[in-house]
């Protein structure tokens, strides 16, 4: 017989288990939001949102990167934009999912609506480029939203590639933690304050449940998973994988063993991820991804 615990214990342990919850939950994402006064300088320098950018003939369409959860369009891409700038891209970054009084942090709202966000951004992108067809590379929640987009909002024909970093496309278990949510209901609560887009890429959501029916992919948009295997937040990292055809899946360890990135470097900071989302970009001239790259 398991001892009765008093009010105020169950009242302590209700309160760590949400607390948990919702700090781990929310790691999907990224390190602390540097203030926007700086944001529009830091995207100058890098060169990105530039929306009198227009595509060259050897890079066709533009690149429109979607940050993950707790994060914002500076503060995701200060390496990879200004990467993919120098190499002939024209690069442009959306904030979405925000919450009243939650500044910097975004990616919170329900992910049906970051995904017309999404939608009302790629077709200003098209106008302003004139192009009739985006690439998207997305980070996290990031790399699995876009994915509502594409099936249910009819975005595959203005999308030529999905490329995935560490995506949540069918959700995670935080290493088991998220089933804190399942044993302390409470739990669920708190962090559904914090923000719908938690819950729902918890492993097993009914949104999650609903945007994977009937397989994971759309015809006529071509998808590329970057995954590694010591991804602590999207867990287990094989969860992130597409299956469907047009799919290419890329383990970064599977490239180079001594890789340690985790979920937050491999779209901050690691050139492999950025090398195999180049070659993603432009598969015709795509080049090994190494070590070195």
């Amino acid at each position: 017989m398991k001892p009765k615990l008093s009010a105020s214990s169950a009242k302590r342990i209700r309160r760590a288990a949400a607390t948990a919850a919702a700090m781990t939950v929310a790691v999907v994402a990224l390190p602390g939001a540097t203030a926007t006064a700086s944001a529009e300088e830091a995207q100058t320098a890098g060169g990105w949102n530039d929306y009198s950018c227009k595509p060259s003939a050897a890079h066709p369409r533009p690149v429109v990167l979607v940050h993950g959860t707790l994060g914002n369009s500076v503060d995701n891409w200060v390496g990879l934009a200004p990467y993919l700038v120098k190499r002939g891209y024209c690069v442009f970054s959306l904030d979405y999912g925000q919450l009243p009084g939650k500044p910097f942090f975004h990616g919170l709202g329900p992910i049906e609506d970051s995904a017309k966000q999404l939608d009302a951004y790629v077709d200003k992108v098209l106008a302003a480029t004139g192009t009739d067809k985006v690439d998207i590379v997305g980070h996290s929640q990031g790399g699995m939203m876009p994915r509502q987009y594409l099936k249910f909002l009819g975005g595959a024909p203005k999308v030529n590639a999905l490329v995935g970093i560490a995506p949540s496309n069918h959700g995670t278990t935080l290493s088991g933690l998220t089933k804190l949510v399942d044993q302390f209901p409470p739990a669920g609560d708190v962090v559904d304050e914090i923000g719908p887009s938690l819950l729902q890429q918890k492993e097993g959501s009914e949104f999650l449940k609903k945007l994977n029916a009937g397989g994971d992919t759309v015809p006529g948009v071509k998808y590329t998973v970057i995954a590694t295997k010591y991804d602590q937040v999207v867990t287990p990292y094989k969860t992130q994988f597409l299956d469907g055809p047009n799919v290419k899946n890329v383990t970064l360890q599977d490239l180079c063993p001594v890789n340690i990135s985790e979920h937050l470097a491999i779209a901050l900071a690691d050139r492999m991820a950025w090398h195999e989302t180049a070659n993603a970009l432009d598969p015709t001239n795509a080049t090994p991804t190494t070590c070195l790259s």
